[in-house]
């Protein structure tokens, strides 16, 4: 099979079960879990008869009202989790201890002990956990990192990056709700941390950090300062009461590049990175592309070939990262 223009060799699909009927799992990443025809949709699950029904007859597969029935499912080797973050520790470690395969939303945890210990479990089981960052895989990033080993802007002096947006509906939104890991570090906060640890380096540490609670249950706004051991530095800025920022920018000692909507290119999309030297701007329009069925084809590829360290690894680096941002900001 070609994916892509990437051939995949598999003998038969992935056996996959649903862990939750959110929204993102309904327009996104089960069309195009489908689509790479990597996967088999065996079942989706939910607390609520209903939604569970309704995801069911969408997408032609069992309703499983309650989520240890569906983990303790013989006929299930992979489960999606797209739960709220502070239901991830819980039902990923039930789902590893149950030899299941993990894609999760991100944040894969609330904070680095948990991530530890799944990470842990993970390699103790021999199974892959992987968390959910589809931008990466957004063909753009090939075209970034391509001018920055070109050496276009020449060297990196200052990575930026923002992602924010308005208030959702304070009273029904999960990113509110302290007790499901709410708050804008673990939503839009891990985009920018994750941004500044793929282009510039796992080895990162915080200079400093600012969560804003107000009158809100969570932090609602943050910001963060990293430096990498090459001495570059990392400005991230993100928030739920914001005008809508989705950017990355990286200044360097003889041009600047910046990456206009990269967090949320979705398919279709045309994404534009602008290239600023001296005396010259230009603009690039790039071609759309579905960073869905890539990372999809990515968590297949895993499963199959177990090879996980990496995964492991950056994982372990992004929960590090949340946790030393929310321990300076306090």
């Amino acid at each position: 099979m070609q994916i892509n223009g990437k051939i995949i060799i598999m003998n038969r699909k992935i056996k996959i079960g649903i862990l939750g009927c959110a929204d993102i799992a309904n327009r996104m990443v089960i069309p195009n879990m489908l689509r790479t025809g990597l996967f088999e949709l065996v079942a989706v699950a939910s607390r609520s008869e209903q939604k569970a029904a309704e995801f069911a007859k969408i997408f032609n597969c069992e309703s499983i009202v309650g989520y240890e029935k569906l983990v303790d499912r013989k006929d299930i080797e992979a489960v999606y989790i797209p739960l709220p973050s502070g239901m991830h520790f819980e039902w990923i470690t039930k789902a590893l201890k149950l030899g299941k395969h993990v894609l999760s939303e991100k944040s894969l945890a609330c904070d680095i002990s948990e991530t530890s210990s799944i990470i842990s479990l993970a390699k103790e089981k021999k199974l892959c956990v992987f968390e959910n960052f589809m931008f990466v895989f957004h063909s753009q990033f090939d075209f970034i990192k391509q001018h920055i080993k070109d050496n276009t802007i020449g060297d990196i002096r200052l990575l930026r990056t923002s992602f924010g947006f308005p208030p959702f509906n304070i009273e029904t939104n999960i990113r509110y709700k302290k007790e499901l890991g709410g708050g804008a570090l673990l939503d839009a906060g891990a985009y920018t941390i994750m941004a500044a640890h793929f282009i510039l380096g796992p080895n990162q540490k915080v200079l400093g950090s600012s969560l804003e609670k107000g009158n809100w249950n969570v932090d609602y706004q943050g910001s963060a300062i990293l430096k990498n051991t090459d001495g570059i530095v990392s400005q991230l800025a993100f928030g739920f009461d914001n005008f809508y920022q989705n950017n990355i920018e990286l200044w360097g000692s003889i041009g600047k590049m910046t990456i206009e909507r990269a967090f949320t290119a979705s398919p279709g999309f045309n994404p534009k990175v602008i290239i600023e030297t001296e005396n010259k701007k230009t603009e690039y329009i790039l071609p759309a592309d579905n960073h869905f069925q890539k990372i999809l084809i990515k968590f297949a590829e895993c499963i199959s070939t177990d090879r996980n360290e990496y995964l492991f690894n950056q994982i372990l680096c992004q929960s590090s990262l949340i946790s030393q941002i929310r321990l300076m900001a306090k």
